[in-house]
């Protein structure tokens, strides 16, 4: 059997189209284009599947009728490896496909990167009292940063009630017990020692 034909050339803003989407994608996305009555690959870019112009498109996969953008759905490669796929059918001005771009995008990398942040969120051992008895400014400065991760709230956007309410954990940390605790604490909230002193008799009244 005779080798298939390249199939017709793509029109010129589809091509600019799929090039666009794969310079941006590069190197993990693969952009086709697709000519439906050939069933064949018009254009490829980034080719992670290996596949060339020519190569049939296989589009019996896609129900063509059923709408005109199918997923994102998942695909596999030979290898193993897990693809995100996004189908988008060109259609004429009389309503019938013509063209369906894909765009596939290799997840490996993004997985991989993934992993790595879990990894770093993964929760760390409490840090040892002995430490924290050590450098307790330390320890003043994670109490201070878990409470921003926990509201999701900068420093220097702390309302009075956040405000109270980390002044409050370091009371109970006993961090007012050190020598020079109220400028080091006013510097790390970014307020002055007054607003702390006036902070902490609110503290004081509202605590039973």
């Amino acid at each position: 059997m005779a080798s298939p034909s390249p199939a017709v050339s793509a029109p010129p803003f589809l091509l600019a189209i799929g090039e666009s989407f794969a310079r941006l994608l590069a190197p993990h996305g693969e952009v086709v284009l697709h000519d439906v009555a050939t069933d064949r690959i018009q254009a490829i870019w980034n080719p992670v599947s290996g596949r060339v112009i020519g190569d049939p498109s296989l589009l019996s996969e896609l129900d063509l009728d059923a709408g005109d953008v199918f997923g994102p759905y998942p695909k596999s490669l030979a290898d193993g490896r897990a693809l995100s796929s996004v189908s988008a059918v060109i259609r004429d001005d009389g309503g019938k496909a013509v063209t369906v771009l894909c765009v596939n995008v290799d997840r490996s990398a993004f997985e991989t990167a993934a992993r790595m942040l879990a990894a770093f969120a993964a929760p760390v051992v409490a840090q040892p009292s002995a430490l924290f008895e050590r450098d307790w400014v330390e320890g003043l400065n994670d109490l201070v940063a878990a409470y921003v991760r926990e509201s999701g709230t900068a420093i220097e956007r702390f309302s009075r009630e956040d405000r109270l309410e980390v002044l409050g954990r370091m009371d109970a940390a006993g961090v007012f017990g050190r020598r020079q605790a109220t400028q080091t604490v006013a510097r790390t909230l970014a307020i002055s020692r007054s607003g702390l002193y006036a902070l902490l008799a609110d503290l004081r009244k509202e605590t039973p």
